[in-house]
């Protein structure tokens, strides 16, 4: 996956420090040394979560 990639959230999906997390599309902006993906939602609200919470979103015309 890229940067700046829209990603969707599996459910259930938790951040790092283990709370859950509004399901919907998310901006991948990178995945950091630690492995975790640091992804947002809006200039607001962004969060680390492990990668394998992701999936790419399909495209939507």
């Amino acid at each position: 996956m890229e940067n700046n990639t829209s990603v969707e959230v599996k459910p259930e999906t938790r951040n790092h420090k283990g709370f859950f997390i509004q399901e919907g599309s998310y901006r991948l902006m990178g995945v950091d040394k630690s492995g975790w993906a640091f992804i947002c939602l809006d200039d607001v609200s962004c969060h680390y979560v492990d990668p394998d919470s992701l999936q790419i979103s399909e495209a939507q015309d």
